[in-house]
């Protein structure tokens, strides 16, 4: 709990420091600068989009920053650092909860399941839950939604912190992969294409699917500043349909097709690998195919928070964090 209130602070006095500044981040020559918590295969609906054409069809162009975590994404958008955040809807709670007058607005959802895969040492064709008793477990930053994800997985198998399981929280999320392969834990989550690519390699192997056991939930959304998107709604409104196209385009295609398509944005991934991790999530149902996020499933995201210890006050489903009407007006003039 202390480390999240930290987290709210740094947020809260970055953008203060920088609020000036940020009033002024507009897009300059159609660029929006995104950033994204991790780069995975889980946000295959967005590169496709970028690799089709999508956002320039509507005048834009796209530069990638990786946060390295929801947090440090949060943090980015608002100071200023980028225009769009990629990222868990919890931050958008945290920083609601803070009383920031330009809080962050939740314009998308992508996706609607964890994406992370739990990774053990050893192949186990027969794996269950209970078998992580007495194990320790990397399970990235506590209070963001992998870590609260996969708490809830264990709660679901009768398995506590400190109880009769250990989760290790003191591995950033981008570093998990080095400090499995270092020695520490029994067993940790990965994002696509990391698990596979981890696999592959013979270092580990994927048990189970996090996502899977868990449900649907609330998960990455796209989020921007209530002031950005004031000033700049036809940007985001632009922004939208291009993700929208990409959704669509995931939706209507091979595992084999998307790998292909969305091959540029990991070069290093060969096709091969690629094309699992893309049927992985197909078959865990990871995206979502219409991108509002409903009050059912926002109301569900902060009873996991409260169950998780990282809020007590839950804040109210309305368009101020929580805009779906860019979505809406999107969809039904496709109609």
């Amino acid at each position: 709990m202390k480390k999240i209130i930290s987290l709210i602070l740094v947020i809260y006095l970055s953008f203060c420091a920088v609020f000036l500044c940020s009033c002024q981040s507009k897009e300059q020559n159609g660029t929006i600068r995104i950033n994204e918590t991790t780069h995975s295969v889980f946000y295959a609906p967005l590169y496709a989009a970028v690799q089709l054409g999508y956002f320039q069809e509507v005048g834009l162009t796209l530069s990638f920053t990786n946060g390295g975590g929801s947090d440090k994404s949060m943090t980015a958008l608002m100071s200023g650092g980028c225009e769009v955040a990629l990222l868990g809807p919890e931050t958008a709670v945290y920083i609601k909860n803070q009383g920031s007058s330009n809080n962050a607005v939740i314009v998308g959802q992508l996706t609607q399941r964890d994406g992370s895969f739990l990774i053990g040492r050893t192949k186990e064709e027969n794996f269950s839950w209970s078998d992580l008793a007495g194990k320790e477990i990397i399970g990235g930053r506590q209070g963001g939604m992998p870590a609260m994800c996969l708490e809830y997985a264990f709660q679901k198998n009768n398995l506590y912190d400190k109880q009769n399981v250990t989760v290790n929280y003191d591995v950033s999320f981008d570093l998990i992969t080095s400090a499995f392969e270092s020695g520490i834990g029994d067993y940790c989550t990965m994002f696509e294409p990391s698990a596979s690519q981890y696999q592959q390699a013979g270092k580990g192997y994927i048990v189970s699917s996090v996502g899977a056991e868990v449900g649907d939930v609330a998960y990455t959304c796209f989020m921007v500043t209530k002031k950005y998107l004031q000033q700049n709604r036809e940007t985001v409104t632009a922004f939208m349909k291009g993700v929208i196209k990409g959704i669509e385009y995931c939706f209507s295609h091979t595992p084999e097709e998307i790998a292909e398509t969305i091959q540029p944005s990991f070069p290093t991934t060969d096709y091969e690998l690629l094309v699992f991790s893309v049927q992985n999530y197909l078959e865990i149902n990871a995206w979502k195919q219409i991108p509002t996020m409903t009050e059912q499933s926002f109301n569900g995201l902060q009873d996991i928070l409260v169950s998780a210890g990282t809020i007590t006050q839950k804040v109210a489903y309305n368009d101020d964090i929580v805009d779906n009407t860019i979505v809406q007006q999107i969809l039904a003039e496709q109609k």
